[in-house]
């Protein structure tokens, strides 16, 4: 009788505590921390945009921790080069910071043309994974970009 009321006691506990993990590269931390920010840095040339609330910005980060590994090296490190390019996209966009916005967009358009490059040595499958990844990211980016300019 004790193992099975033991063995009950465990499933419940383990079924109660069990919450799904937040892989999202932006913290929370982060964000209080530059709502902070953006509070005390309110000026005429700022772009702010709630970055929680941008569905656009969700799906970047859905995108960059989802993205697939290939069997080409090279596409995979020009890959991770994209992904921390679009983080630092993101966080600048949160923090309201223009110069390090536009630092990143130019990064990421350098990045994004050498994973074209790339992709001709991909096979026929992964080039098409890779290629809508790339399409839903750079309308993300679009769609970002046309708000942020939309606002000012």
């Amino acid at each position: 009788m004790k193992p099975l009321y033991f063995g009950l006691l465990l499933l419940i506990t383990i079924s109660c505590a069990t919450e799904k993990p937040n892989v999202s590269p932006l913290s929370n931390g982060f964000y209080s921390e530059a709502k902070k920010a953006e509070a005390d840095a309110e000026s005429n040339d700022s772009f702010s945009i709630n970055i929680n609330e941008n569905i656009n910005a969700a799906e970047i980060t859905n995108l960059i921790s989802t993205f697939p590994k290939f069997k080409n090296s090279a596409v995979n490190v020009e890959v991770s080069t994209l992904k921390y390019t679009l983080q630092n996209y993101l966080y600048a966009i949160d923090a309201d910071n223009i110069s390090g916005k536009n630092k990143t967009l130019n990064s990421l358009e350098k990045s994004y043309k050498k994973i074209q490059k790339l992709r001709k040595y991909l096979n026929k499958d992964d080039n098409e994974v890779l290629n809508r990844y790339l399409v839903r990211l750079k309308t993300n980016v679009t769609f970002i970009e046309n708000s942020i300019n939309s606002k000012k």
